[in-house]
């Protein structure tokens, strides 16, 4: 098959599948009652539990502003008002306490709180759901919201984390989690999208998260951890051998856009030789296919009871570190890699009857959880999948195209 006829088709079905995937959401999610988004969904669209996960309404309020923003057959007034409704719910009822920008994670149905975790996502799916909300509407007041929540995350990571919560204890090493410089760079390259003023602002804090997650790269470039010391020294035990595939392959798209963006191309070839392509080698599952959700990076069988599983979410960073590796590198064998979870993906995850994917299987590729919503899985990591690999998709053809006809 020529390589535009299997571009062409890509696109074709990566379109199909997210309108099948939106209109899930849109059918079955909205709370017209109470504002916001409920996320535990069962396989039909049947809510199970109406608690809302402030970063799901975050992220599903970011989808659903940038489909409408993005793409023509999204911009739709249902879609922006539901957006909306969910950021208004966040203003109101993502942070506890007025003396605090701390938010919650799981509230009730009609806003209160109901637990509070030590960490920064929920704030940051927050960032993005405002920063979002300001490009779609043009309403400053979201680009305050961002802005403040920004700063206070800043502060929290890199100056004082008390406000987080967390006891200092003796036994506890300082860490390097690669999620919070990850997440960091994530949010940078949201706030600075055609805004000068974010670009000088943020170019520091970049650079840093750049830098940070870099030396996650450890053994000599052959192996990417997921936790390292504050100085990117390795750790000792499970902590320091942990590996997350997925995470890994999501950090080296994210290190793609900073390469695109600042013209880095050694930046974006350490991107896709050893944050994409590395991990997949090792983390792809040889018997059975699908990326395995943990390893142990000597070998040993990892702690969490499901590592051996095969979870929505790497899938969906896979495919989108592909596309962007073969846009920087026009490797076709980064395409070929694509093929490979393509095929996987719709065989497995995708559910044609009732829409949406699962997002829990076995090892061997059976279906564990019939879900499609619940506390971690929402309206963003498929949806977002499909909309980017659309869209470069789209661009691939188009320079095809323009090649063919230059020629």
């Amino acid at each position: 098959m020529g390589e535009r006829k299997r571009l062409q088709q890509w696109r074709v079905q990566m379109s199909a599948e997210l309108d099948r995937v939106m209109d899930f959401w849109i059918q079955h999610s909205e709370d017209k009652e109470y504002g916001g988004f409920f996320t535990c969904l069962g396989r039909e669209g049947v809510v199970y539990d109406q608690l809302k996960y402030i970063w799901l309404q975050g992220r599903q309020v970011w989808m659903y502003c940038r489909l409408y923003r993005k793409v023509p057959r999204f911009h739709r007034e249902e879609i922006l008002n539901s957006a909306i409704s969910g950021g208004e719910f966040l203003i109101a009822h993502a942070r506890p306490s007025s003396d605090s920008l701390k938010c919650a994670f799981v509230v009730t149905r009609d806003g209160q709180p109901v637990k509070i975790q030590r960490t920064i996502f929920s704030e940051c799916f927050f960032i993005m759901a405002m920063d979002e909300l300001w490009r779609t509407t043009h309403k400053e007041k979201y680009k305050k919201e961002a802005v403040k929540m920004m700063d206070q995350i800043v502060h929290w990571v890199r100056v004082d984390s008390s406000g987080l919560g967390r006891p200092e204890l003796s036994g506890v090493e300082p860490v390097n989690s690669m999620a919070v410089p990850m997440m960091l760079l994530n949010l940078v390259d949201q706030l600075c999208e055609d805004d000068e003023e974010a670009a000088m602002k943020y170019a520091e804090l970049g650079t840093w998260s750049v830098e940070k997650i870099l030396q996650h790269l450890q053994r000599d470039g052959q192996a990417i951890l997921e936790n390292v010391s504050e100085d990117g020294k390795e750790l000792q035990g499970c902590m320091g051998r942990h590996q997350n595939p997925g995470h890994a392959i999501e950090a080296g798209w994210f290190l793609l856009r900073r390469a695109f963006t600042n013209n880095d191309h050694n930046l974006g070839q350490t991107a896709v030789e050893k944050f994409v392509l590395l991990p997949f080698q090792s983390g792809w599952d040889k018997e059975y296919g699908g990326l395995f959700s943990f390893q142990d990076v000597d070998g040993h069988c990892p702690t969490q009871l499901e590592w051996s599983m095969k979870l929505w979410w790497p899938h969906t960073e896979a495919l989108i570190a592909f596309l962007l590796g073969y846009m920087e590198t026009r490797d076709s064998r980064l395409l070929d890699d694509f093929q490979g979870v393509f095929d996987y993906v719709f065989a497995q995850f995708s559910d044609p009857e009732h829409g949406e994917w699962f997002g829990y299987l076995t090892q061997e590729g059976k279906v564990a959880l019939t879900i499609k919503g619940g506390p971690f899985k929402g309206c963003f990591h498929v949806p977002r999948c499909l909309y980017m690999c659309e869209e470069m998709l789209t661009k691939l053809i188009e320079e095809e195209d323009h090649g063919a006809k230059t020629q």
